[in-house]
């Protein structure tokens, strides 16, 4: 699974001109989900992106995670993260997982987070023509692949 991790002041999610979900202090989590990933996957990047310390304590240091901070999170899935540009202009999606594969994977992510954060988890909705509306804090964006854990 690949997730981009971004540090927000607010985000949200409207589809369909009707706001699904909204946060305020917190992470806007996207994910990309492929086949190979695991419940190990699941566990790791949860605890990752809940711990991930990138919130700014009292010296403005970043050395505070958003469950600390009492931040929430907001979890879209979004397949393009998956996307292949080696060959030609025009993206290919084939390590994306289709919906049958995703959305229990998906579902499981927001489990975790929900168990490792200790509060509800906001989210879009698996496969809609979503609009994700968001304000970056610093700007700080992070990059995290489960299958390469640097």
């Amino acid at each position: 699974m690949k997730v981009v991790i971004q540090r927000v002041i607010k985000a949200g999610v409207t589809i369909n001109n009707s706001i699904r979900s909204e946060i305020k202090n917190g992470l806007l989590v996207l994910a990309g989900i492929e086949d190979a990933d695991t419940d190990e996957d699941i566990v790791w990047l949860s605890n990752k992106i809940v711990n991930l310390r990138i919130f700014d304590d009292e010296n403005k240091i970043p050395n505070v995670s958003v469950k600390d901070v009492g931040g929430e999170i907001l979890l879209v899935s979004q397949f393009t993260l998956q996307a292949s540009t080696r060959k030609g202009n025009r993206p290919s999606y084939i390590r994306a997982s289709k919906a049958e594969v995703a959305i229990p994977i998906y579902e499981k992510m927001i489990l975790q987070l929900e168990k490792d954060l200790g509060k509800k988890i906001y989210t879009g909705e698996f496969g809609a023509d979503m609009k994700v509306d968001l304000v970056n804090n610093g700007p700080v964006t992070i990059i995290i692949d489960s299958k390469n854990k640097e």
